[in-house]
């Protein structure tokens, strides 16, 4: 599994949970001795059994999760993800190759994927249909800065310039921040800062985390690539074997 940032992070503490009640309960199947002074002498002894338990519960899990992520998206088809209401749709209207991706700008998978996907776009922008989704999950801040993509979008020609640059920040992205990297890229902040103020932003962001949340998405980096989904960051080996499985899965 890549890595994404989720909400909750709790499945490794479940994990744990897990392998330990496995133990027990060999324990009282006579695996281990029922004493519990035993049980937990053995446990300090031995924790690479409770690493070892966690970690195959995680893999489980993470497989079962892709696979009703998976499902959820097949089942509520490509189109949803291109209704430009939702997301910031771009390249040939009718291109047989599709690429989507849910983010958010303070996600440090989001950051660390930004390079590749930036040089995917650059090189296929004339035959692949793109949708970049506002997905703010990592608070107030994330929020700020959704709202003032998503302004920025009723100033389409800078708006790619505007999101690659908050997402190629080094600290938090934060109110100052954003407005800084919408003066460099040309951004007018007057226009910006009344669109933001307008309840049609906040709507949008509240349909965008039910459109993840019907497609079972619950962390940042999400990619759907000709209707493939795909979680956690990407490097340009990643994108490109990406492409390849969805020819194959197509």
């Amino acid at each position: 599994m890549q890595a994404s940032w989720k909400i909750p992070a709790l499945s490794a503490l479940a994990g744990a949970a897990i392998a330990i009640a496995v133990i027990y309960g060999a324990a009282l199947t006579g695996a281990f001795p029922q004493n519990g002074d035993a049980i937990r002498t053995y446990l300090l002894n031995h924790p690479e059994i409770v690493a070892d338990a966690g970690d195959k519960f995680q893999q489980e899990q993470d497989a079962l999760d892709d696979r009703t992520r998976q499902s959820a998206v097949s089942r509520m088809g490509e189109k949803t993800f291109f209704s430009p209401s939702l997301a910031f749709v771009t390249g040939p209207a009718h291109a047989r190759a599709t690429f989507v991706e849910f983010f958010d700008y303070n996600c440090p998978h989001c950051r660390a994927s930004v390079a590749a996907v930036q040089r995917f776009y650059a090189k296929h922008k004339g035959d692949t249909r793109f949708a970049f989704i506002e997905f703010p999950i990592q608070g107030p801040q994330s929020i700020i800065a959704a709202r003032a993509a998503l302004a920025a979008r009723r100033q389409p020609d800078k708006y790619l310039a505007f999101h690659f640059a908050l997402m190629t920040e080094d600290g938090p992205v934060d109110e100052e921040t954003v407005f800084e990297d919408a003066a460099k890229v040309g951004l007018d902040i007057g226009k910006l800062k009344t669109d933001m103020a307008d309840p049609k932003i906040d709507e949008t962001i509240t349909q965008t985390m039910s459109l993840a949340k019907k497609a079972d998405i619950n962390g940042t980096p999400e990619f759907i690539v000709d209707g493939k989904s795909w979680e956690g960051e990407v490097d340009d080996k990643r994108l490109n074997q990406m492409m390849k499985a969805s020819v194959s899965h197509s």
